[in-house]
């Protein structure tokens, strides 16, 4: 087989095979990625927990006031005017976004010229204008699928960038049908598909929002793989001699061919997985070393996808263009680790990033996922979010190190123990940004009986609280009792609660106006002359939604 054909036939079966594979497996080490934690959460610790709530004479005390707890609701046409010192904060998220935005744009854009250029040295025909702007737009989609993941709240905002980006293909698209009359609007159609779709496709099963934590990592296995399985066959194809001695060890063991060649299909992706595994190790060291994040996993991946699967065809004007890809990202990667380096010599030295507990209703479900998405890529712009895990984010927000903890068998240890344990997890805490200035999500896993020392831990610990309390109602005792420890520990000027139409206001308020009038004596709130506790109600998830709830916490992150 010669190696125009290995690279045209091969390399192409390897990519999509590797694809089908991560989009099925990662489905699957989720779904027992999450069976595992639930049944983690469900067990005893096996050590003896002295909650931290406790008094020395072990009940709280208890005590009679008059002072009348304020419930504030809030809408966004009714917030009060922010600070100019949250003003100011919430600017600089933007602008963080913004940045980020422009460097993976910067990016892309010398990813897309690299193909560009190459396209119009094998086509021929010198420098056209219109035929390289044209080549520019079509190579520049997959920074369009980049700027999607990280700036868009919505669904709305994903198809109005989408839609923009193909406003601009009809424009350039027209402006080169005006200029070529011999070229069809079906030809323009079938270029832009051909020069994108496979690759849109294959990346797209495997960025599905649910395995979007994992898909990056299990590519990376699975191509590994995939190449070994393919190999160890067009090996064996290129001898006879070879053949014949697989096949008379197959008929040893009474092996048909069938059987033979499944089999070899097996042992190579057995042994190439082994170089698998030293790439998920490899990549999970580099995201404890903070040299890389879990976004730029993910974008790394999408360009490096749409890198092999757009060379595959320029084989045929040699075999050396096959190598236009691995160019392209090369630039793509040089371009955008400089823009992020440039940002780190501009970016002023906090010393302090706030940190953010988020609690929640776990029967939230999707909505809670598409919640924590939108909004954590704003947030994690400022500061990090603590949580602890539960049935509603916990394959949402995997990260790379527990991940790989967990296909190791080492899954136990994500798990808070005791006191002591959880004091060295919270000391231990990521409170910085990574190489491309987002800072991180500390997930805790928790037993039965650890989960409420570590809510309450990590509320003292916090600069400010959101409370989602959608779909909120008499069946979340679990609420109840958090609501309960944030009242009788937690200053209120540090807590925003989130409602919306499926919250039961009456319960709500019913029960925190119950628990107000046995709130501990040592309350903090006890000592403001009108407590106040701010509901804020969340119609919907858009921007101005999420830019609301965000400086209603930062309000609350100055007032504290």
């Amino acid at each position: 087989m010669d190696l125009t054909t290995i690279l045209t036939g091969m390399l192409p079966a390897v990519v999509i095979v590797a694809g089908i594979l991560t989009a099925a497996s990662s489905v699957f080490l989720l779904w027992l990625y999450r069976r595992a934690t639930l049944r983690g959460m469900r067990q005893q610790s096996g050590h003896a927990v002295k909650t931290v709530l406790e008094q020395p004479d072990g009940e709280q005390e208890k005590t009679r006031h008059n002072l009348e707890l304020v419930i504030q609701n809030w809408q966004n046409k009714s917030l009060p005017t922010p600070s100019k010192e949250t003003k100011r904060f919430y600017r600089k998220i933007s602008r963080s976004l913004r940045s980020t935005a422009i460097v993976y744009a910067l990016g892309g854009l010398a990813y897309a010229l690299i193909f560009t250029l190459v396209w119009m040295i094998t086509s021929g025909g010198g420098f056209v204008p219109g035929r390289f702007l044209w080549l520019l737009i079509c190579f520049m989609w997959p920074t369009v699928i980049a700027i999607n993941l990280l700036v868009a709240i919505n669904r709305k905002e994903s198809i109005t960038i989408v839609l923009g980006y193909f406003a601009v293909v009809i424009i350039i698209a027209l402006f080169v049908l005006a200029r070529n009359p011999e070229l069809t609007i079906g030809q323009t159609i079938f270029f832009w598909l051909f020069v994108n779709l496979p690759a849109s496709v294959l990346f797209l099963s495997f960025l599905y929002y649910r395995i979007r934590s994992v898909g990056p990592l299990v590519l990376a296995f699975m191509v590994a793989g995939v190449t070994g399985a393919f190999l160890l066959i067009q090996f064996a194809g290129s001898s006879d001699n070879l053949l014949r001695s697989i096949s008379a060890a197959g008929n040893i063991f009474g092996l048909g061919a069938t059987t033979l060649f499944v089999l070899m299909h097996v042992i190579g992706f057995v042994i190439f997985s082994l170089l698998g595994w030293y790439l998920l190790k490899l990549l999970g060291r580099r995201y404890r070393e903070k040299r890389l994040s879990d976004q730029s996993l993910n974008l790394d991946a999408l360009w490096l996808t749409f890198a092999v699967v757009q060379s595959i065809t320029l084989v045929f004007e040699g075999w050396a263009w096959i190598f236009t890809g691995l160019v392209a990202f090369a630039f793509y990667k040089i371009v955008t680790l400089t823009g992020f380096a440039q940002r780190r010599k501009k970016a002023v030295n906090d010393t302090h990033y706030p940190m953010l507990l988020l609690l929640r209703v776990f029967a939230l479900g999707r909505r809670s996922e598409k919640f924590f998405d939108g909004f954590s890529k704003l947030w994690r712009q400022a500061g990090s979010i603590d949580m602890i895990a539960g049935p509603d984010l916990v394959t949402t927000a995997v990260e790379p190190h527990e991940f790989l903890d967990f296909v190791s068998g080492k899954m136990s240890r994500q798990f808070v123990k005791d006191e002591r344990d959880l004091e060295q997890r919270i000391s231990a805490l990521d409170k910085k940004p990574d190489p491309d200035q987002r800072l991180r999500v500390n997930e805790f896993f928790c037993h039965d009986d650890t989960w409420q020392m570590t809510m309450l831990k990590l509320a003292t610990e916090s600069d400010a609280i959101l409370m989602d309390l959608r779909s909120f109602s008499q069946h979340n005792q679990g609420c109840l009792y958090e609501l309960e420890q944030l009242l009788n520990q937690i200053d209120l000027d540090r807590i925003v609660f989130m409602v919306d139409q499926t919250t039961d206001l009456r319960f709500l308020e019913d029960s925190i106006q119950a628990l107000w009038k046995n709130v501990d004596s040592k309350s903090p709130n006890l000592k403001v002359a009108s407590p106040v506790l701010h509901l804020f109600h969340a119609k919907n998830q858009n921007r101005r939604t999420v830019k609301s709830l965000i400086i209603m916490l930062l309000g609350q992150r100055a007032a504290a």
